[in-house]
This record gives structure tokens, C-alpha cells and sequence, in this order.
């Protein structure tokens, strides 16, 4: 079902949408709704780390730090964080 909404946009943004909505030949609504899609579906993507991710987490416990037994849950974030934004 469909719900009524509306939102405010720099007229340049309306502009754009609405021009790209006319080169796909839909309406704007159905633009919006396909953009609000794909985000969707960006946000609910996860990333899995890259090889060199997990050599650097065991890299980890080669650190000269004498702490990483005790913190490697918290030391695991942080660089987990640093290579993924999160």
C-alpha cells in the first residue's frame, strides 16, 4: 500500500529528479520510491573484510603490546572500525 508524503528539496534536486524521472519515462514518484529502494538495500548489504582485513587482525597478536590477550575483543573493533567505518 502506498502512503501520501511529502518532503521539501532544493529546487536543483527537484529539477534533477525530475529530469532523470522523464529520461526513464516514469514519474517522479516512482523515482523516488526506486532510489529509497536502492538505499534500502545499500544499508542492508554487508561487506565482507578483504583478505588483507584478516592479516591485519592477526597481525594483531604479533604486536609488541603485552595487553592484546586481555582487550582483543576491543582491539578486534577498533580495527574493525578503522577498515570498514563502523
Amino acid at each position: 500500500m502506498l502512503t501520501r508524503t511529502m518532503i521539501y528539496l532544493e529546487r536543483a534536486q527537484l529539477r534533477a529528479l525530475k529530469d532523470e524521472a522523464h529520461t526513464l519515462g516514469i514519474s517522479l514518484a516512482e523515482l523516488v520510491r526506486r532510489i529509497v529502494t536502492r538505499h534500502q538495500q545499500a544499508s542492508d548489504e554487508v561487506t565482507s573484510p578483504t583478505h588483507e582485513a584478516y592479516m591485519r587482525l592477526v597481525g594483531l597478536g604479533a604486536s609488541t603490546r603485552d595487553d592484546v590477550a586481555d582487550r582483543h575483543d576491543e582491539l578486534l573493533g577498533e580495527a574493525l572500525a578503522r577498515d570498514h567505518g563502523r
